[in-house]
């Protein structure tokens, strides 16, 4: 079969593959310590679920306007000006179909053949091939463990050419947790004036922060508004990840530009998970602190655990819900010995195979050497995995 050339220049999501490799061993009855997946283990809760109960009894389950409900959009931004300070209005949103919609959709609408758009690594697995498939060159600038993973404006100045279209961050960083301060972020900012580049600031993961780090938004910032494209989620902080919703704050004609292309390939987001996020943004987030207390503990147990493996070493994630640990000293050129793996894709299978723990290699992520953990699952289950872990990098297992 012929297919295009556009969709032979990605690959499916490695964490996506990881997931339905896990998924095949677990039905089998295979008992998995599975760090893969990037979602809330938390329910979503009660009152969101009882609002889309209540849309689909009220016959809610129309087409709806193209760009989401009015009183969504509405609300959105109502919610983004009291948690994160930003000031957008209801003509500056459109809803989409999760944050990963968002971001395609405003790539689609920015990005052209030719362009460049700068990504610091490690990066999220989707980010190069949204670039890809949209006819852009990803072009990575690299980040430090010792700056927690936090790019700098001067590394990002130092990439920007001609050809520069973007920069896309995300803060907190899926995979590394790493969190950018605000007072760099601000000096991001003017690099992308200063350049006219746009600035993409992924906040999916904007409620998940950890002392000293809180909440915050570029958008807060005066006169940022024409540079910058905000994209957000309901799937991370309200634990809603299956509900599809995600939104993007933008200048007014990119968001028509964005409702365009949704009105020829998507069309709305699901009703009923439209109402259900309506009542997120005006409703309680007493469980938001809740889970990142969880989250926090768990953080804490995972990270000392993978320090008291020798030959690893791992940073402490300023935010998300993400463990990131440097195994380089296990593979090949590595200093533990003789060598588990050539690479990180090959040992995340062993791992699989030989000592039944699911997580995702750091090449996918543009960060050879690397795992990523999601502590997003019980302590129970992390204590398991630890097990597993030890025991697999001390070689008992490993060999067998």
């Amino acid at each position: 079969m012929q297919l295009t050339e556009r969709i032979n220049r990605i690959q499916i999501s490695p964490t996506a593959a990881v997931i339905a490799e896990a998924e095949k061993l677990k039905a089998k009855g295979v008992d998995i310590a599975d760090f893969g997946p990037g979602e809330p283990d938390f329910p979503t809760p009660e009152h969101i679920k009882k609002a889309a109960i209540r849309a689909i009894e009220q016959n809610f389950t129309k087409y709806t306007a193209t760009g989401g409900i009015m009183p969504l959009r509405e609300a959105i931004c109502a919610w983004h000006k009291r948690e994160l300070k930003s000031n957008y209005e209801p003509k500056e949103c459109v809803v989409n179909v999760g944050g990963k919609h968002s971001i395609f959709n405003a790539v689609s609408v920015l990005v052209q053949q030719g362009d460049q758009v700068i990504i610091p690594a490690p990066y999220w697995v989707s980010y190069p091939d949204i670039v890809k498939y949209a006819g852009g060159t990803p072009i990575h600038v690299e980040t430090r463990p010792e700056d927690g993973f936090s790019v700098k404006a001067n590394v990002i100045e130092k990439a920007i050419g001609p050809k520069t279209r973007m920069v896309i961050l995300s803060s907190p960083n899926n995979p590394t947790g790493g969190v950018v301060p605000p007072d760099e972020y601000e000096r991001i900012l003017a690099v992308c004036k200063k350049h006219k580049v746009w600035l993409m600031s992924d906040e999916c993961y904007s409620h998940f922060t950890y002392h000293p780090h809180k909440p915050y938004s570029i958008a807060s910032v005066a006169d940022s508004k024409e540079h910058v494209v905000i994209i957000g989620s309901m799937s991370k902080t309200f634990a809603m990840t299956g509900w599809r919703i995600g939104y993007t704050l933008a200048p007014e004609a990119l968001v028509q530009a964005t409702v365009k292309l949704q009105s020829q390939s998507t069309s709305n987001p699901t009703s009923i998970a439209q109402y259900a996020a309506l009542e997120a943004m005006r409703g309680s987030m007493d469980s938001v602190p809740v889970m990142l207390a969880e989250y926090a503990r768990r953080r804490r147990r995972i990270v000392d655990g993978l320090r008291a493996i020798p030959g690893v070493t791992c940073e402490d994630p300023g935010g998300a819900f993400y463990a990131f640990p440097n195994v380089a000293a296990h593979l090949a050129n590595g200093t533990a010995g003789s060598a588990l793996a050539k690479n990180t894709t090959e040992l995340a299978k062993l791992l699989l195979d030989k000592a039944r723990v699911a997580l995702v290699p750091g090449d996918a992520f543009g960060a050879p050497g690397y795992l990523r953990l999601s502590y997003a699952t019980s302590i129970e289950r992390i204590e398991e995995g630890l097990r597993r872990l030890e025991r697999f990098f001390s070689r008992a297992e490993a060999a067998a």
